[in-house]
Protein backbone atom coordinates (compact mmCIF):
# COMPACT_ATOMS: atom_id res chain seq x y z
CA UNK A 1 0.00 0.00 0.00
CA UNK A 2 0.61 3.41 -0.81
CA UNK A 3 -0.26 6.78 0.11
CA UNK A 4 -0.04 9.59 -2.61
CA UNK A 5 -0.09 13.42 -1.32
CA UNK A 6 -0.33 16.79 -3.90
CA UNK A 7 0.60 19.79 -2.44
CA UNK A 8 0.31 23.97 -3.11
CA UNK A 9 3.75 23.87 -3.41
CA UNK A 10 3.69 21.35 -6.78
CA UNK A 11 5.73 18.58 -4.20
CA UNK A 12 4.11 15.01 -4.99
CA UNK A 13 4.97 12.44 -1.37
CA UNK A 14 4.92 9.42 -1.50
CA UNK A 15 4.49 7.76 1.84
CA UNK A 16 4.36 4.21 3.26
CA UNK A 17 1.39 3.39 4.84
CA UNK A 18 3.23 3.44 8.35
CA UNK A 19 3.69 7.02 7.59
CA UNK A 20 6.94 7.52 6.11
CA UNK A 21 8.13 9.41 3.58
CA UNK A 22 9.32 7.74 0.53
CA UNK A 23 9.75 9.75 -2.35
CA UNK A 24 9.28 13.79 -2.88
CA UNK A 25 8.68 14.16 -6.95
CA UNK A 26 8.67 17.90 -8.32
CA UNK A 27 6.86 18.38 -12.08
CA UNK A 28 10.25 18.69 -14.37
CA UNK A 29 8.25 19.92 -17.66
CA UNK A 30 9.24 23.22 -17.15
CA UNK A 31 5.29 24.27 -17.25
CA UNK A 32 4.51 26.23 -14.63
CA UNK A 33 2.74 23.48 -12.32
CA UNK A 34 1.67 25.94 -9.22
CA UNK A 35 -0.40 24.39 -6.63
CA UNK A 36 -1.48 20.92 -7.36
CA UNK A 37 -5.37 20.15 -7.42
CA UNK A 38 -6.64 16.47 -8.11
CA UNK A 39 -4.17 13.27 -8.30
CA UNK A 40 -5.59 10.19 -9.20
CA UNK A 41 -3.84 6.29 -10.44
CA UNK A 42 -4.65 3.77 -12.86
CA UNK A 43 -5.80 0.60 -10.96
CA UNK A 44 -2.57 -1.62 -11.54
CA UNK A 45 -0.81 1.75 -9.79
CA UNK A 46 1.64 2.15 -12.50
CA UNK A 47 0.94 5.36 -13.56
CA UNK A 48 0.12 8.69 -11.34
CA UNK A 49 -1.75 11.62 -12.63
CA UNK A 50 -1.52 15.13 -11.18
CA UNK A 51 -3.60 18.32 -12.05
CA UNK A 52 -2.77 21.71 -11.06
CA UNK A 53 -4.25 25.09 -10.62
CA UNK A 54 -2.74 26.53 -14.03
CA UNK A 55 -4.79 23.29 -15.94
CA UNK A 56 -1.90 21.30 -16.46
CA UNK A 57 -1.92 17.57 -16.02
CA UNK A 58 1.09 15.60 -15.35
CA UNK A 59 1.73 11.73 -15.64
CA UNK A 60 4.04 10.08 -13.81
CA UNK A 61 5.56 6.35 -14.49
CA UNK A 62 5.37 5.12 -10.45
CA UNK A 63 6.06 1.01 -11.57
CA UNK A 64 9.55 0.55 -11.15
CA UNK A 65 9.72 2.36 -8.07
CA UNK A 66 6.86 0.81 -5.97
CA UNK A 67 8.79 -3.00 -7.53
CA UNK A 68 11.64 -1.81 -5.34
CA UNK A 69 11.59 1.40 -3.51
CA UNK A 70 14.51 0.76 -1.92
CA UNK A 71 16.44 0.47 -5.52
CA UNK A 72 18.34 3.70 -6.29
CA UNK A 73 17.71 2.44 -10.20
CA UNK A 74 14.14 2.30 -9.67
CA UNK A 75 13.16 6.41 -10.09
CA UNK A 76 9.98 7.76 -10.92
CA UNK A 77 9.78 9.44 -14.20
CA UNK A 78 7.73 12.08 -15.27
CA UNK A 79 6.63 11.21 -18.77
CA UNK A 80 3.87 13.60 -19.75
CA UNK A 81 2.73 16.76 -19.69
CA UNK A 82 -0.13 18.95 -21.16
CA UNK A 83 -2.39 21.54 -20.62
CA UNK A 84 -6.59 20.46 -20.34
CA UNK A 85 -8.01 23.50 -19.43
CA UNK A 86 -7.45 26.84 -19.06
CA UNK A 87 -8.65 27.20 -15.43
CA UNK A 88 -7.91 24.75 -11.92
CA UNK A 89 -8.39 21.00 -12.79
CA UNK A 90 -10.64 19.90 -9.60
CA UNK A 91 -10.73 16.09 -10.91
CA UNK A 92 -9.37 13.26 -13.06
CA UNK A 93 -9.76 10.05 -13.93
CA UNK A 94 -8.17 7.18 -15.73
CA UNK A 95 -10.79 4.83 -17.86
CA UNK A 96 -8.16 2.13 -18.58
CA UNK A 97 -10.33 -0.05 -20.91
CA UNK A 98 -10.62 2.90 -23.24
CA UNK A 99 -7.13 4.08 -22.19
CA UNK A 100 -8.92 7.69 -21.97
CA UNK A 101 -8.61 10.43 -19.15
CA UNK A 102 -11.00 12.52 -17.82
CA UNK A 103 -10.64 15.82 -16.63
CA UNK A 104 -13.00 18.64 -14.64
CA UNK A 105 -12.09 22.16 -14.10
CA UNK A 106 -13.91 25.22 -12.28
CA UNK A 107 -14.77 26.52 -15.58
CA UNK A 108 -17.53 23.97 -15.71
CA UNK A 109 -15.83 21.87 -18.71
CA UNK A 110 -15.65 18.02 -18.36
CA UNK A 111 -12.68 17.01 -21.38
CA UNK A 112 -11.53 13.51 -22.41
CA UNK A 113 -7.86 12.95 -23.40
CA UNK A 114 -5.60 10.10 -24.83
CA UNK A 115 -3.51 8.75 -21.38
CA UNK A 116 -0.80 7.90 -23.37
CA UNK A 117 -0.20 10.61 -25.32
CA UNK A 118 -2.66 13.80 -24.16
CA UNK A 119 -4.08 13.79 -27.42
CA UNK A 120 -7.62 16.12 -27.00
CA UNK A 121 -10.86 13.60 -27.59
CA UNK A 122 -13.40 16.16 -26.98
CA UNK A 123 -15.43 17.78 -24.32
CA UNK A 124 -18.89 15.80 -22.58
CA UNK A 125 -22.09 18.12 -24.05
CA UNK A 126 -20.33 17.87 -27.75
CA UNK A 127 -22.41 17.43 -30.41
CA UNK A 128 -19.86 15.09 -32.17
CA UNK A 129 -19.30 11.79 -31.18
CA UNK A 130 -15.93 10.98 -29.36
CA UNK A 131 -13.46 8.85 -31.78
CA UNK A 132 -11.31 7.51 -29.54
CA UNK A 133 -9.65 5.12 -31.73
CA UNK A 134 -8.12 8.24 -34.01
CA UNK A 135 -5.04 9.82 -32.17
CA UNK A 136 -3.50 11.22 -35.52
CA UNK A 137 -5.56 14.73 -35.54
CA UNK A 138 -3.78 16.97 -32.98
CA UNK A 139 -7.44 19.04 -32.02
CA UNK A 140 -7.45 21.15 -28.80
CA UNK A 141 -10.00 22.87 -26.90
CA UNK A 142 -10.64 26.71 -28.12
CA UNK A 143 -8.92 27.66 -24.57
CA UNK A 144 -6.12 25.59 -24.36
CA UNK A 145 -3.33 26.42 -27.29
CA UNK A 146 -0.24 24.05 -25.83
CA UNK A 147 0.49 20.61 -27.40
CA UNK A 148 1.13 18.24 -24.72
CA UNK A 149 4.95 17.86 -23.99
CA UNK A 150 6.50 14.40 -23.87
CA UNK A 151 9.26 14.42 -21.42
CA UNK A 152 13.09 12.85 -22.71
CA UNK A 153 14.38 10.24 -20.09
CA UNK A 154 17.90 12.32 -20.92
CA UNK A 155 16.42 15.73 -19.86
CA UNK A 156 17.14 14.73 -15.71
CA UNK A 157 17.21 17.36 -13.46
CA UNK A 158 20.66 18.95 -12.37
CA UNK A 159 21.29 18.84 -9.03
CA UNK A 160 22.29 21.69 -6.65
CA UNK A 161 25.93 21.34 -5.26
CA UNK A 162 26.12 22.67 -2.13
CA UNK A 163 29.10 25.24 -1.37
CA UNK A 164 29.56 27.24 1.40
CA UNK A 165 31.50 30.27 1.27
CA UNK A 166 32.11 31.95 4.78
CA UNK A 167 31.97 35.35 4.87
CA UNK A 168 35.52 36.53 6.28
CA UNK A 169 36.36 40.32 6.25
CA UNK A 170 39.65 40.43 4.23
CA UNK A 171 41.23 44.49 4.98
CA UNK A 172 44.11 44.04 2.36
CA UNK A 173 41.12 44.32 -0.21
Amino acid sequence: PLLASAHESSCIRLWSIQGNLMKELLPFSGQPSGSLTALCTDIFIKILLTGSKEGYIFRWNIASFLEDSRNKKNQIKEQLCWRAHATEVVDLFIEEEKNVVVTASIDGSVRLWHAMTGYYFGYFGQARRFELTDTSRLILPSDVNDFSAIIKEKSKRKEKKQVIYPLMLDRDK
